[in-house]
């Protein structure tokens, strides 16, 4: 299982690659919530978001001959990014399998960081099937977007700058997808802080992380219907949900209403664009969603800040539209 020192290793060997991206606090927010919240802003990373990490940390490990063939994934957009961003680091090419529907800024991304784009209907098609399907037939490296330990001990660097930051806290509230990020972030909160509550926080309409937490395994669920595209796996990854259900204390849940007003609040009132899966654990604080007393000190993971501005007419919509909603 993935452990403290595989993450202290990551950072030594990436962080020269990498930025040390800055704790925030907004007192609006503060107010609203009565809570003294820490807000990590990843969107200011290499990239727009935490990927980087994981993705630079795994390809530094690659041979010579290994580079050359090149580097293989599957992402919506951020992964895809932090692996075009991490081929080029060491001098290597990247292919990712993304869908035809992922943000435009993410697809413009990609491309303007060298990468090359494989499209697919989400709707139809099992990307991570056609990823090793073409990393067999041309004989490149896989790098997964979250099961896979050496991504799981660069996404745990977010925590260990946090606690850097700030050294006081008393929960953590992590955006969980595949898990890649929430478990090396755990890793590092249960080792140093162990008393501080690690809560993982998902879209409602993308549970999975939930019940497998609630049932003792992996859980599989159909394609999610979810503005936060970037919290859309299936399921969790095999290496994350051990590392999980071991140092993972709860997972919550939000829904599309809460996330879309997080992300204005955050527009507004911070001054911090964030995406939609980078906002769910502020979603969570303001629907009153996070089991702390009040005035606990929170640490807040905003993972990603590639917002595709064509989109924010929808949000405001189904902010507004969700007013009567409790």
């Amino acid at each position: 299982m993935l452990a403290y020192q595989d993450v202290v290793t990551a950072h030594q060997r990436i962080r020269k690659y990498i930025h040390k991206t800055p704790v925030v606090t907004c007192r609006a927010l503060d107010d609203l919530v009565g809570y003294q919240v820490s807000l990590k802003v990843e969107g200011l990373q290499r990239g727009g978001s935490f990927k980087v990490r994981g993705s630079t940390n795994a390809a530094l490990t690659l041979s010579e001959e290994e580079r050359k063939r090149g580097i293989i994934s599957h992402s919506s957009g951020n992964h895809a990014q932090g692996v075009a961003l991490a081929a080029q680091t060491v001098g290597s090419t990247a292919l990712i399998v993304m869908p035809s529907d992922a943000p435009i800024p993410k697809r413009e991304a990609v491309l303007g960081y060298g990468g090359e784009i494989y499209p697919y209907d989400r709707r139809s098609g099992d990307r991570a099937a056609i990823a090793y399907k073409l990393a067999d037939e041309t004989g490149r490296v896989m790098l997964p977007p979250f099961d896979d330990e050496r991504i799981m001990a660069g996404q745990g660097t977010v925590a260990l700058e946090f606690l850097d930051q700030v050294s006081a806290l008393d929960a953590i509230l992590v955006p969980i997808g595949g898990g890649g990020l929430i478990s090396g972030c755990a890793t590092v909160i249960k080792h140093l802080k162990p008393a501080c509550r690690v809560f993982g926080i998902e879209p409602e309409a993308a549970d999975d992380a939930r019940q497998s937490l609630e049932k003792g395994e992996r859980v599989t669920i159909a394609e999610p219907d979810t503005i936060a595209d970037g919290l859309r796996p299936h399921s969790l990854g095999v290496k994350p949900f051990e590392v999980i259900r071991e140092r993972v204390d709860q997972i919550l849940t939000v829904t599309d209403v809460a996330i879309a007003r997080a992300l204005l609040f955050l527009f507004q009132r911070a001054k911090l664009v964030v995406e939609p899966s980078g906002c769910v654990g502020v979603a969570a604080l303001m629907s009153g969603a996070v089991p702390m007393p009040a005035s606990s000190k929170i640490g807040v993971v905003l993972s990603g800040g590639n917002l595709d501005p064509a989109l924010m007419p929808l949000f405001l919509r189904i902010a507004e539209e969700g007013a009567d909603r409790p």
